[in-house]
């Protein structure tokens, strides 16, 4: 995520436990709710696809790292960009969905709503999960 000074954005760190996800989600709402203007209105549907997002990849980072994470969010030009930072250098796996609901939605759904996905190492020896999607309604 490259924004700039002008452009809408923030950063959280979130500790390794169970309550990390929800303080995300409920921070990717304050922030969308609190942004955009006449020229890139955030969609309403947009923040509750975002809010999803956020919510599967915090939730994986707690679930499959021994240590916090942390989430940025960037708005440019009717996007927003969505980064979540962990311990663990093993990138995400795409797992056959059980029909029970018992899981293995979570990164389908990332990549099907995002218009960008993208997984890089970061200099720790963690990962950075970069997503992209569009919320101008």
């Amino acid at each position: 995520m490259t924004p700039s000074d002008r452009q809408p954005q923030r950063h959280l760190d979130l500790p390794p436990d169970v309550r990390a996800a929800g303080r995300a989600r409920d921070e990717t709402y304050r922030f969308l709710h609190g942004i955009g203007d006449r020229e890139h209105p955030v969609h309403p549907a947009a923040v509750d696809a975002a809010a999803l997002i956020v919510t599967e990849l915090v939730t994986n980072a707690v679930r499959h790292t021994d240590g916090p994470c942390s989430l940025d969010l960037a708005l440019h030009e009717g996007l927003l960009d969505i980064d979540v930072t962990d311990t663990s250098s093993v990138p995400p796996v795409t797992r056959l969905p059980h029909l029970n609901g018992s899981g293995g939605w979570g990164w389908i759904l990332v990549r099907h709503i995002a218009r960008d996905v993208d997984v890089m190492p970061t200099s720790t020896g963690g990962k950075r999960i970069h997503v992209s999607m569009a919320v101008a309604g």
